[in-house]
């Protein structure tokens, strides 16, 4: 028997086969992860996160250059076995792994650097939910972001036939392309059954994103934002929540929010505060974006649902 050593776990059901390979001993390549990832043959995940330590890969000694306390990295993989920059349900999942392997005490409100291929991340632990410091975002296309707030078209299948819809790309350490749709029937209505086509298409692909606002809630500390999303993930497919698309998905809905204000075509009331905080609705639940400037953190429940060992002869 050739044992592999796992755990299963999820983020607002974006799930993942989970392995403690500290010391970079496993051959983790594409066939093995793609078969780690087959939901029919194998384990089955959005995606395989490994645990290991910064320093046994260059990427991690990049991040360890940037910071040293960033002990450990987090080797994520597509389900399709390709590389992967970042994920942000991936990220609170790899949290709640190492905190369940005692390798990282998560302190209430302490945060813990994490090394990950998009550059040095931070996590705490916020009750039951952990909160990541997402980085800087950026728009793939600055000028026509900047002027129009759209640069993309998305052929979306399924809404009444088939629709162009424009949309915006956003760089959040990986790429995304978000469209937005009027109402919850349409979002229901498409069919992310194939890879959308975009046009102009990010150089390493792009994940899609498509939403519908939703009414915003008012509380103490201000204006709270609130939208519905679907995903269609590059190497993946359609998936129950992807974190880094909640990020981009809520900044461009909160970008076209702004350039509503400035130009004046939104009622006075709602254009008294554009909201920093947003709820995304995914299939999977429910997480939380906040926004400073160029700063996003997103916030969400991550559990681990199984451990087990594997004969991998057997995939």
């Amino acid at each position: 028997m050739t044992a592999l050593a796992f755990s299963k776990g999820h983020g607002t059901h974006n799930d993942f086969v989970l392995l403690n390979d500290p010391e970079g001993n496993l051959d983790l390549d594409e066939a093995l992860v793609a078969r780690l990832a087959d939901r029919r043959g194998g384990i089955g995940g959005d995606g395989v996160i490994r645990v290991i330590k910064s320093e046994h890969l260059s990427e991690g000694r990049e991040v360890l250059a940037q910071e040293s306390a960033a002990v450990w990295f987090m080797d994520y993989r597509n389900a399709d076995g390709s590389i992967a920059q970042m994920c942000g349900n991936g990220v609170r999942v790899f949290a709640a792994y190492l905190e369940r392997l005692g390798l990282v005490d998560f302190t209430d409100g302490v945060p813990v650097p994490i090394g990950t291929r998009a550059g040095l991340r931070t996590v705490r632990k916020e009750g039951d939910w952990f909160t990541v410091g997402m980085g800087k975002w950026r728009f793939t296309f600055p000028e026509q972001a900047g002027s129009a707030g759209l640069d993309s078209e998305v052929r979306l299948v399924g809404i009444s036939g088939t629709e162009v819809r424009p949309a915006l790309s956003i760089d959040m350490g990986n790429p995304h392309t978000v469209a937005a749709v009027s109402n919850a029937d349409e979002l229901a209505s498409i069919n992310f059954t194939d890879i959308p086509e975009v046009s102009p298409l990010p150089p390493h692909g792009t994940n899609v994103e498509v939403v519908v606002p939703l009414p915003a809630q008012s509380t103490a500390e201000g204006s709270i934002g609130h939208i519905a999303m679907r995903v269609h993930e590059r190497g993946v497919g359609e998936t129950q929540s992807c974190g880094t698309g909640a990020c981009a998905a809520a900044l461009a809905v909160r970008h076209w929010l702004s350039q509503s204000v400035a130009s004046s075509q939104i009622d006075d009331d709602t254009a008294s505060s554009v909201p920093d905080v947003w709820l995304v609705d995914v299939p999977g639940g429910q997480v939380r974006v906040s926004v400073s400037g160029q700063d996003v953190e997103l916030s969400g429940p991550a559990v681990i649902v199984a451990d087990g060992t594997l004969d991998t002869a057997l995939l």
